[in-house]
């Protein structure tokens, strides 16, 4: 994975010349091309009419109304999201991401815009009462995340050869393979493990505890070396913060209450 972020990152370098910003583009167009996961609910997902909705869609739509413009969801799955954003494809990347240092050799990421702790999310019956559970089962994730390769460098210092991992293209092949019992474990946030476990469609999942990671902080990313349209993003999360926003689109989408802090002890976005 680090391998192809580098190379996008590199055919980016070599190939970016003077360009206008994203910010005035989508000014001047009118239209915000916002790619979002819409098999990751509560963030996206499509209603019963087939309509675009959940957090990340509410969130582009309000970037797109402080811009003036209408927004584009761009149905962008998970390990389409960089390369879509790299090639032009999408204007700003809303999707769920983490925001790692390898992913940002490739684009530009926004200080978070969502913090959602990560639990061990298991089946009945599979005999997985918590982490320290995992080693010797099939575990499983989407291609390409954060949540999978803390997984597999965990699966590097068991010295557990029963243990295997298997990745997929997106959540709900996770869901449903975790439901049938071709793995026995995911790992997943915990407001979208309680609302999978709440619908009825997957009856035989049930929590298993936290997995011992930080919460995952998730990032909007733009075009790498688009320094106005990142410094407008930065100012748009704060703004989302600091009106209460943020925190009715959480108690929307996610649970009532108070909303996850965004910040880190000891950093200053």
């Amino acid at each position: 994975m680090y391998k192809t972020i580098l190379a996008m990152a590199l055919a980016l370098a070599a190939g970016q010349g003077w360009a206008a910003s994203t910010l005035d583009s989508v000014v001047q167009s009118k239209v915000l091309r916002c790619g979002v996961m819409l098999d990751s609910p509560p963030s996206g997902y499509r209603t019963a009419d087939n309509q675009p909705d959940g957090y990340d869609v509410a969130y582009c739509n309000d970037m797109a109304k402080a811009l003036g413009a209408t927004a584009e969801i761009v149905e962008t799955p998970s390990p389409d999201r960089i390369p879509a954003l790299v090639s032009n494809r999408i204007d700003v990347l809303v999707a769920s991401t983490t925001n790692s240092a390898a992913r940002g050799l490739a684009v530009a990421f926004s200080q978070p815009y969502l913090s959602v702790p990560i639990a061990v999310l298991t089946r009945e019956g599979a005999g997985i009462e918590g982490w320290n559970d995992l080693k010797g089962h099939a575990l499983g994730g989407v291609t390409g995340t954060t949540t999978e390769q803390f997984l597999k460098n965990a699966m590097a210092s068991w010295q557990a050869p029963a243990t295997r991992y298997v990745g997929y293209a997106n959540d709900n092949d996770s869901y449903v393979a975790l439901e049938q019992g071709k793995v026995d474990a995911i790992l997943l946030s915990v407001p979208v493990s309680t609302l999978l476990i709440k619908s009825g469609q997957f009856p035989h999942l049930q929590l298993a505890g936290m997995a011992p990671m930080p919460p995952d902080l998730l990032a909007i990313a733009v075009k790498r070396g688009d320094a106005e349209f990142l410094n407008w993003t930065h100012l748009f999360v704060w703004n989302q913060v600091a009106s209460g926003r943020y925190k009715a689109l959480y108690n929307q989408y996610f649970a009532p209450g108070d909303a996850p802090s965004l910040s880190v002890g000891g950093v200053d976005y």
